[in-house]
């Protein structure tokens, strides 16, 4: 089985899959090997991905919360839901070690929500990868529902500066990551990552994990890479994947995902 992370991954600064990506990924299916996203996108962020490459398998989404299938856009199963209550604490507690931080919870329905319903912001929660997306609303819709994800903004910090504050303050309770360096960390229920999520994944096709190859550049990565058989870093990757890495690849501007799978494809 291969899995891939996406942004920074599969997609390099231009935020487009290339020709050569494409066409090794369909080779890996038509030779029978299962093609897996991993990701800390929602489902309704997958299809752009998805289709060009044909997919029509799982996808690991929200860092592990979500399964979803690709070719029926429907979620499969939900993992690890943040409950109001708790959502409420971890809110006291960031005001204290983050002044000024603003909050976004994503939550999942039964298809690919393209409706956007569920993903609500604050005023002023910032989005690294641009702004004007979710639904705006004061912090106690925010966080009055169950959720997969509680998104931290910060626009005077790095995402590594606000990670070590909120590592500090959480231990148990939920799992702290970021998938962007722009002062933006998302916390998930505890134990959750793309390493369960892929394990779930594994488990229904029958698949050992030292029979995975899987590709990440960010600290969301860091699980899956060790989980998997053989884990692949981005050569622009954050240090913590770098550090787990069984191997480095070039960067996605040019291609290294594909740079490895056409060892086999």
């Amino acid at each position: 089985m291969i899995a891939s992370d996406v942004d920074g991954t599969l997609l390099g600064p231009s935020e487009s899959l290339t020709a050569r990506t494409i066409a090794t990924v369909r080779r890996a299916i038509d030779a029978g090997v299962p093609f897996v996203l991993a990701s800390g996108r929602p489902p309704r962020w997958i299809a752009p991905v998805a289709k060009p490459l044909e997919l029509t398998g799982y996808a690991v989404c929200a860092n592990g919360a979500v399964l979803y299938d690709c070719g029926r856009e429907e979620v499969v199963a939900v993992h690890g839901l943040l409950q109001p209550e708790l959502l409420h604490d971890i809110a006291h507690a960031l005001d204290k070690a983050l002044p000024g931080c603003r909050l976004a919870a994503e939550r999942v329905g039964t298809g690919a929500d393209h409706d956007m319903r569920n993903f609500v912001i604050e005023p002023d929660y910032h989005n690294p990868w641009g702004d004007g997306e979710g639904r705006t609303g004061p912090r106690a819709e925010v966080l009055g529902h169950p959720a997969i994800k509680l998104l931290v903004s910060h626009r005077g910090m790095s995402s590594d500066e606000m990670a070590d504050a909120v590592n500090a303050l959480f231990d148990r309770d939920v799992d702290v990551t970021y998938s962007s360096s722009g002062g933006l960390v998302e916390l998930s229920a505890h134990g959750i990552t793309k390493a369960t999520g892929l394990a779930d994944v594994a488990e229904r096709l029958d698949v050992a994990p030292e029979q995975v190859i899987a590709f990440g550049d960010m600290p969301n990565d860091v699980e899956m890479l060790r989980w998997a058989g053989h884990g692949v870093a981005m050569e622009n990757g954050h240090r913590a994947v770098l550090a787990v890495a069984d191997e480095v690849t070039g960067p996605a501007g040019d291609d290294g995902v594909a740079q490895v799978l056409e060892r086999w494809f």
